[in-house]
């Protein structure tokens, strides 16, 4: 079967593209398969366990959760949109329609940014908490709780557009190999037989928007939070909180950190280089972060502790 197609109505002559994958060693595609197979099993269980803790304990239901659960939401959907077809790649030759391949592209661009803004409202949160406490419960309401919600939805789905809007504008119609294990648009724009000036502009823009505007709030969250810990006179409190924050910082440091390497270096890096970054955070950043922000969390083991007990009751 030919995987060259023309296609009416979206002036393209590709139909379908072929995802090469993470490798192209055939010694490594099982044990691959399985490494990601497991990690998506972690990620699975980890987001959802959460989602479902903080829905049944009403002492959870507070913003610190409120975005937590949010955030396990968007790294569950994130990792569901990424992962099975990865998976695929490991077994057979994978390949994806032109169609299928403009949704993963949106739905990737829609959930990442989501990522950005929701690692920035918790950071904000935190910092109200530790520097505000007082104004704690005013400043972070359940109304403005909602705002911050629908404004970080709102961020994806704009980001999301208008990276999928100009991707459709292009026309493919050489090679339809896909170097990378997903639809994502350093890969894409380089199969466009047309210019990619202005999609590159965009990617620029939007890119740098989304990554600059978060991580320098979090960024200047997280400095404030660190100041006021610093006058904390007692040693242990002082010691929690900045275990808590050290590894809130670590996660937003390698999330950021790769989307910077993938999408504001120059278009003549490594394609090996690049599918790592992606990994990071794709793929290793949702299955991390439910036990980054969970693990030393005395509030999500009690919530464990009350469902397990209600469960052996039951």
């Amino acid at each position: 079967m030919s995987q060259e197609r023309m296609a009416s109505g979206n002036g393209s002559s590709v139909m379908e593209f072929v995802l090469l994958g993470l490798t192209q060693e055939p010694e490594l595609q099982l044990p691959l398969f399985f490494l990601f197979l497991g990690i998506y099993v972690v990620s699975m269980m980890g987001n959802l366990g959460l989602i479902v803790l903080i829905g049944l304990n009403p002492h959870l239901h507070t913003p610190m959760y409120y975005f937590l659960f949010h955030l396990s939401f968007i790294d569950l959907c994130y990792s569901s949109v990424i992962i099975p077809k990865m998976l695929m790649g490991f077994v057979k030759q994978n390949i994806i329609s032109y169609g299928e391949c403009m949704a993963q592209l949106f739905f990737f661009c829609f959930f990442v940014i989501d990522e950005c803004y929701i690692l920035t409202s918790k950071a904000y949160d935190r910092y109200v908490a530790i520097c505000k406490p007082l104004l704690y419960k005013v400043i972070m309401s359940h109304q403005v709780c909602l705002v911050m919600t629908v404004g970080v939805y709102a961020m994806g789905y704009f980001g999301a557009m208008t990276h999928t809007g100009c991707m459709l504008r292009l026309t493919f119609c050489n090679s339809n190999v896909i170097n990378h294990y997903m639809c994502d648009i350093p890969p894409l724009l380089q199969l466009s037989c047309t210019s990619t000036y202005i999609n590159e502009m965009v990617v620029f823009i939007v890119v740098g928007i989304n990554i600059i505007v978060p991580s320098l709030t979090i960024f200047i969250s997280y400095t404030l939070i660190l100041s006021n810990i610093s006058s904390i006179r007692s040693t242990g409190g002082k010691s929690k909180a900045f275990n808590t924050c050290s590894s809130h910082i670590i996660a937003v440091s390698l999330f950021f950190g790769a989307l910077a390497f993938m999408y504001l270096k120059p278009s003549t890096g490594s394609v090996g280089q690049d599918k790592v970054s992606t990994v990071f955070y794709t793929i290793v950043g949702p299955m991390m972060n439910p036990f980054i922000y969970s693990l030393k969390n005395k509030d999500v083991h009690i919530a464990l502790r009350k469902t397990l007990k209600k469960k052996a009751l039951s």
